[in-house]
């Protein structure tokens, strides 16, 4: 099929659209290639990509006109929507971004999609959804109604503007709430990246919350095998997890990533960043019985692939 993918030079975007090409189809990318972080690795990512069955558009998606534009053209099966400004502590720093991106390109992209209805969209939501809720592990029933960054306030948004499309015009649509996505080719901004260059570098890590903080850890592999799972079974609507559900302390974590880079870290504590949580920790049992699969990859072997990676592609 034909599927349109957004932030397709991104991290989970490129992931994703490789293993669309890898099995066929044909992928229309969009990303505007902005500067939050390294324009150079996103183009290294793109080329990746470049073949016979993908076509590139570099555009802004908050254009609602250009977007329009390219799914009149496209009139894509499908539409994996991962473009976002994201990280929640940037959030603090430059809320118009997320705005812009988060806001007013998903409207671009469900207007877009009402006119030129695709077969389903999936979208990224987020873990960050779910603020400082104490049950563990989070479900996806449970309440989000109180998020504590502006970035998880746009992915909350993003579920409930996807929902009244779904109900009003019939939008086959599906939100994927992301855990801690790490692997070969991550965003820099993400603790696997900042923690490996430190190390290699031998300046100290920032260990916030003194390190009383766990997380989520799921590898890239497996967050693209269960986004196709779903974006290849439309539903009227619907929101799953997609995380390891086995949370790992940060200490811990640190620790099985010094052993794969060979190296010992400085540590650096620091206390919890305002948007931060203590712990993330997916019930991933409805998307286990929607498509049969639910992410396992071990986190030494995941961090053992990165590092082989970052060292292939950052040196050191």
């Amino acid at each position: 099929m034909k599927v349109i993918v957004t932030g397709v030079a991104g991290f989970i975007g490129m992931h994703c659209a490789e293993r669309l090409l890898a099995r066929g189809d044909r992928v229309v990318g969009i990303d505007n290639l902005s500067p939050y972080y390294s324009v150079q690795l996103k183009k290294d990512r793109l080329a990746r990509l470049n073949r016979a069955q993908f076509t590139f558009h570099g555009q802004d998606i908050a254009d609602a006109a250009a977007v329009l534009r390219i799914f009149a053209t496209e009139r894509p099966d499908a539409v994996l929507h991962l473009a976002a400004q994201a990280g929640v502590r940037y959030s603090l720093q430059n809320p118009a971004s997320y705005v812009h991106s988060n806001l007013v390109g998903f409207a671009s992209v469900l207007e877009a999609c009402r006119a030129h209805p695709p077969r389903h969209l999936v979208f990224a939501s987020s873990s960050s959804v779910y603020g400082t809720n104490p049950k563990l592990p989070w479900s996806e029933s449970d309440n989000v109604d109180h998020p504590i960054s502006l970035y998880a306030a746009t992915k909350k948004s993003n579920e409930l503007s996807a929902h009244a499309y779904s109900h009003l015009f019939g939008l086959q649509a599906t939100g994927l709430r992301y855990f801690t996505v790490y692997g070969p080719w991550g965003r820099p901004d993400m603790s696997a990246f900042l923690f490996a260059r430190a190390i290699l570098d031998g300046t100290p890590i920032q260990v916030f919350n003194h390190g009383d903080m766990q997380r989520d850890f799921t590898y890239i592999d497996d967050i693209v095998e269960g986004t196709l799972r779903v974006l290849d079974q439309p539903s009227p609507y619907a929101i799953y997890n997609i995380g390891n559900h086995a949370p790992v302390r940060l200490l811990d974590y640190i620790a099985i990533l010094e052993r794969a880079l060979g190296k010992k870290a400085q540590l650096e504590m620091k206390p919890m960043q305002p948007g931060d949580v203590k712990a993330t920790y997916a019930d991933t049992r409805a998307l286990a019985q929607a498509v049969g699969f639910a992410p396992s990859t071990p986190l030494e072997l995941g961090l053992e692939r990165f590092a082989q990676w970052f060292r292939a592609y950052h040196g050191g």
